[in-house]
């Protein structure tokens, strides 16, 4: 038989003898070299798409510079805690460990990554992604058939529970002031991921204000220089602005049916920001307005414009045909008299000559002041 006390020495020391191998595997994981661990350590080109990374909780940045990995991991032990994320044009590779650690699909990653996506809000499980269009004025020195006006990007939003992730490409649309500003609203922020979509669609909104300003100014010199003779504009940059202008519209207009749909209360945006996104959605609809007022203007200056040019032609058409008729006159007359017909009438007069140089003279002088009369020349 064998002693009952030996029995339990010998089933506390293998209980003591499991506890120390899981700390000592727990120990070797931790020594475990990077590429053992892909979601921890970030490599250094993931990295350079990396704009910027930040714990919030409660509305307030938390210190440090925590890989995405680990700061999402943080932010998920946190009730008020999420993490944002802030990509600049990142590649398929450098993606999809972010994309694999959130529970995006490979679908969804893909839509993050266009680049020509129009502005659009869809549910992909338990990620919404939210894509708006960017936009900056291009300064130029004057308008010509192929200035650059406006340049448009793409910013796409993955916002979860306790992260967002923003997916920028172009050069307009940067989001550092974005942050700046939103860190200095802790109330705002304190709201979660959603605050920050607000906060980027009002920036977008601000900005949109910003272009629809500048191009007003463009449409209100075309409209001066529209009906100037010398110097005035070509109908090639009237095309061109509405071309640019349409590019615009196509970043703007789409926008109201994601905004709307943020306002409704079936959305998943909380209570206390849905009245943010509705006056967003208002002053959206202010430059909506105003695109569509400029792009009337412009089709009334490029009506006009055509109708001058036309009119232009006609008078071009009115002074070639005056100047031919004049030219008619002693070429008629010349032709008639160099038949070289023997028996023609004064062909032998003295005064001849001179008295069909003096009819010729007078038939043009006569023709050209009635042709100035009535405004052909």
């Amino acid at each position: 038989m064998s002693n009952p006390e030996v029995s339990a020495g010998a089933k506390a020391g293998r209980r003591v003898g499991r506890r120390v191998g899981r700390l000592i595997g727990r120990v070797l994981q931790r020594l475990q070299p990077p590429e053992r661990l892909p979601h921890l350590l970030p490599r250094p080109e993931e990295e350079a798409a990396v704009m910027d990374c930040a714990l919030y909780v409660r509305g307030s940045r938390q210190p440090g510079h925590p890989s995405f990995a680990d700061a999402y991991a943080a932010a998920r032990r946190r009730r008020n805690g999420f993490v944002w994320l802030g990509l600049f044009e990142p590649t398929s590779a450098q993606f999809t460990a972010i994309a694999e650690l959130v529970g995006v699909d490979e679908a969804t990653a893909g839509k993050t990554l266009a680049v020509d996506r129009r502005p659009a809000i869809e549910r992909c499980g338990d990620v919404t992604v939210l894509t708006l269009r960017t936009a900056r004025y291009v300064e130029h020195a004057e308008l010509t058939a192929t200035s650059e006006v406006v340049d448009t990007g793409a910013v796409t939003l993955l916002i979860g529970r306790h992260f967002v992730v923003s997916v920028r490409h172009g050069g307009a649309g940067a989001l550092a002031d974005v942050r700046a500003r939103l860190q200095q609203r802790p109330a705002l922020l304190g709201l979660g991921p959603w605050a920050v979509a607000y906060a980027v669609i009002e920036r977008m909104v601000e900005v949109y204000h910003d272009v629809a300003t500048h191009v007003e100014q463009d449409v209100e010199k075309l409209e001066e220089t529209a009906f100037l003779r010398d110097g005035g504009c070509d109908v090639q940059q009237i095309y061109q602005l509405k071309r640019e202008l349409l590019e615009f519209k196509r970043a703007v207009l789409p926008l109201r049916q994601p905004l709307r749909r943020m306002t409704d209360p079936s959305s998943d945006v909380p209570p206390a920001l849905r009245q943010y996104f509705q006056d967003a959605h208002g002053r959206l609809n202010q430059v909506v307005e105003r695109i569509g007022s400029y792009n009337e203007l412009l089709d009334s200056i490029l009506q006009a414009r055509l109708a001058q040019v036309g009119l232009d032609q006609n008078n071009d058409m009115r002074k070639i045909a005056a100047w031919a008729a004049i030219a008619a006159v002693p070429t008629a007359i010349a032709g008639i008299y160099g038949m070289n017909f023997d028996h023609m009438p004064e062909l032998h007069w003295r005064y001849g000559y001179g008295l069909v140089a003096a009819i010729m003279a007078c038939a043009m002088v006569t023709l050209h002041r009635l042709f100035r009369k009535s405004g052909w020349l």
